[in-house]
């Protein structure tokens, strides 16, 4: 190993050397795990506020732009930073790797400082674009500012988190998601409607709820990245050297992948627009799909949270046979995870939708929707794995044209051509027609640079 960094374990090293299915699953579960709990701490934050009052949950709505942008910023610059350090370890350049981890927490806080003035300065004009409700303009205001001056921790939490599994450690990060979920959920209760000494903050006390569990999850993994036995481990003992290239490929991969998380939010806002415009009962459709299918899609976002650093370190390494590997068993358990979804969508939905809605009318456009939506499910999982391929090996901007041409490009423009028709029913059709649409064009465009790389690959070793 370089940079004389020979006394830290080498847990990278088990990525060019484990057997791979048993150490793709884990790599992935805590990723599984971790997205299941953040899953539950949403529901359970979107109920408690739910009980202060419409105006409440009201007030959150306007804030969840905001807060995605927050969380865009931090997952983009995390997919990275993961890609770009597991690269550099499959080159075994441990200096590098290092030099990556140190300007990730300076983007960190930088990022937590522009947007702490961003809370103290925020404008009342954003938030009169959707409200004269002085009380819903009051809980805004109050939640967006707490969330904006307290986003340091956030930025920090996601990066160092991403430190670590680009070289190889998911269990820290799941540990400290957990951590972090469950501190928010304890509090909520506690800070909103108050407890004892502590009084009814209401939706300010979800705001500080939720900016204390992130300082958790911080501590936790800030902790052991400085402290843990880890190859890849800031040390900041010369002078700070800005390093532009570094930067670079880092967004190379982060900013595909920070747009891509805000084109999903324009693309619900149009498909609401959409079907809003047929029948009003289609936003609480839209909103109920959206909320569950996440919990299908969940663990294939976990599978590419291990997926990333093991194709990134073998295909850095020249392992040709390893990276085939891995793809072949990302992709089929992309495909077993979304294929389940699909049996439960189809076979089941009145089971699944019932705990949300009890009008007959909405019922029925709900159970419609899942059914037509989720013909596409079994190659979705696929299609998620595939994207998640170009960034491993540090090719962002496949990912990103794919994201752009499914969701916007070609999405919107055929739900609107199908609302023509009259009928809601039809509309949910563009869900599949774009997703087989888009799955053929990655299909080509991931196999063609694969076999690009493969071959200068195979030309390097011949040297």
């Amino acid at each position: 190993m370089t940079g004389g960094n020979s006394i830290k374990v080498k847990n990278s090293s088990r990525l060019g050397t484990d057997p791979i299915l048993p150490l793709l699953f884990k790599l992935s579960l805590p990723g599984i795990v971790a997205m299941g709990v953040q899953a539950f701490y949403n529901v359970v934050d979107s109920y408690f506020v739910a009980q202060i009052s419409e105006e409440a949950i009201a007030a959150l709505s306007i804030a969840f732009p905001l807060h995605i942008l927050l969380i865009a910023l931090a997952v983009g610059t995390g997919v990275g930073t993961s890609s770009l350090i597991s690269r550099m370890l499959g080159k075994d350049d441990n200096d590098k790797a290092v030099a990556v981890a140190e300007h990730v927490i300076i983007i960190s806080i930088i990022y937590g400082a522009l947007i702490f003035l961003l809370g103290l300065f925020f404008p009342q004009s954003f938030i009169n674009l959707f409200t004269t409700d002085p009380l819903i303009s009051a809980y805004a205001m109050q939640y967006i500012r707490v969330i904006l001056i307290g986003s340091l921790p956030l930025f920090l939490s996601f990066l160092t988190s991403d430190i670590l599994r680009g070289q190889g450690n998911t269990f820290t990060p799941m540990l400290a998601m957990i951590a972090g979920a469950v501190t928010n959920i304890l509090l909520d209760p506690i800070l909103i409607f108050g407890l004892g000494p502590i009084p009814s903050l209401e939706v300010l006390g979800a705001a500080i709820a939720t900016v204390i569990s992130k300082m958790v999850t911080c501590a936790i993994v800030v902790y052991i990245l400085f402290k843990g036995k880890n190859e890849v481990q800031p040390r900041f003992k010369n002078k700070f050297k800005f390093d532009k290239s570094i930067v670079k490929n880092i967004y190379a991969v982060g900013l595909p992948a920070t747009v891509m998380q805000m084109l999903a939010s324009i693309m619900i806002v149009g498909i609401n627009m959409i079907v809003g415009g047929i029948n009003e009962l289609g936003l609480a459709a839209t909103g109920i799909y959206f909320r569950v299918q996440s919990f299908i899609f969940m663990p294939v976002f976990g599978v590419s949270q291990g997926y990333i650093p093991l194709v990134g370190y073998n295909f850095s390494n020249g392992d040709i046979k390893r990276v085939k590997k891995t793809i072949f068993y990302g992709l089929a358990a992309g495909f077993f995870f979304t294929f389940l979804g699909f049996v439960a969508f189809q076979l089941f939905p009145h089971l699944i939708v019932r705990p949300f809605v009890d009008n007959k009318e909405l019922m029925t456009i709900t159970t419609t929707a899942f059914k037509n939506i989720s013909i596409a499910f079994p190659i979705i999982g696929p299609a998620i794995i595939g994207a998640t391929t170009f960034q491993a090996i540090g090719r962002g901007i496949p990912s990103l044209t794919l994201s752009f041409l499914r969701q916007i490009v070609l999405l919107l423009p055929i739900a609107y051509l199908l609302s023509f028709t009259g009928s809601i029913s039809a509309v949910w059709y563009a869900f599949p027609i774009s997703e087989f649409l888009t799955s053929i064009l990655m299909v080509t465009w991931l196999t063609t640079t694969l076999k690009k790389e493969f071959a200068h690959i195979r030309a390097k070793v011949k040297q």
